[in-house]
């Protein structure tokens, strides 16, 4: 396996790929200040489970104007509420994400699976790792606001 550092800069490449060629957005990677908040509030996360040779989580977590400026982006729509297209979007992101973790972490993604996305939301809610895993969180920065990137696999 790769060591954090390394996973890092891979999923920060893979972010910015997938946002300058999927969702026509420029983004910029954030500040270490930016990483972690908790509670969200007004956000969505969309996530990934990973099974397999590695366990863990890849979760990308949007304020909602975030996440509505992605999914028009995405979509090629205007979208003023979060809806099941939005959820769709953020689903997609996170798989999108998801897939290249998975080739990132293993020979070519042969030994790990991924699950469904899965989306949550809400005015306020709680994003916790179990305390036996290693985490990564990459702050991002797009014209309408800051979103993160997370990591979480079991050690």
């Amino acid at each position: 396996m790769s060591g954090l550092e390394e996973i890092t800069d891979k999923l920060v490449a893979s972010t910015v790929e997938i946002f300058s060629s999927m969702i026509m957005m420029d983004v910029a990677v954030g500040n270490d200040s930016e990483a972690t908040i908790n509670p969200y509030l007004k956000c969505i996360t969309g996530m990934v489970g990973l099974a397999g040779k590695r366990k863990g989580i890849v979760a990308v977590h949007f304020p909602n104007e975030v996440a509505m400026a992605i999914t028009g982006n995405f979509l090629g729509m205007d979208v003023s509420e979060i809806n099941e297209d939005v959820q769709d979007a953020v689903g997609e992101v996170a798989n999108m994400l998801a897939g290249d973790i998975k080739t990132i972490l293993s020979d070519k993604g042969k030994d790990i699976e991924l699950s469904l996305p899965s989306t949550i939301s809400g005015d306020q809610y709680v994003f916790q790792a179990k305390s036996d895993t290693e985490r990564i969180t990459v702050p991002f920065i797009v014209s309408n606001g800051v979103f993160r990137v997370e990591l979480e696999l079991e050690k």
